[in-house]
């Protein structure tokens, strides 16, 4: 796992970097998505997690939720067009989990994607990525370490 200013950015999970949000397919065809670290990071303590109910359809670029923090609410953008199969239970009543493990026990929703090959095509995965939010961080002069 790489290391920017702080924050870790796993190679193997696909990012829209703009949106801080993250991607990572499974076994079953499903995506789980999340934000990213730097996103936890600038939101500070998350305080409420509000996805969007399984069964909704989102769309790439729209919210599949909101999340709160004391400085902060916002939505959770989604990388991937489908069905929310399933919501995160245990982050919904600790949305700390967010900020202690947002690539593990912190993700927010799985999504059945309609188009996984065509809109996964736009995302970051591995050096990029890493390359990507290091040149977003120096510009936004960030650093969480």
């Amino acid at each position: 796992m790489a290391t920017v200013r702080g924050c870790n950015i796993p190679e193997n999970l696909y990012y829209w970097v703009e949106k801080h949000a993250w991607a990572l397919p499974m076994d079953d065809g499903t995506v789980k998505i999340g934000i990213t670290d730097v996103a936890q990071n600038l939101a500070k303590g998350i305080v409420n997690a509000t996805p969007k109910d399984a069964g909704r359809t989102v769309q790439k670029g729209k919210s599949a939720g909101t999340l709160e923090s004391g400085k902060w609410v916002g939505p959770v953008t989604s990388p991937v067009t489908g069905e929310i199969v399933e919501v995160n239970e245990a982050m919904k009543g600790n949305p700390s989990l967010i900020n202690s493990d947002p690539y593990g026990e912190g993700w927010f929703v799985k999504v059945k994607p309609t188009d996984w090959a065509g809109e996964s095509a736009s995302l970051l995965t591995g050096e990029a990525a890493v390359a990507a939010y290091q040149k977003f961080m120096e510009e936004q002069n960030l650093n969480f370490e």
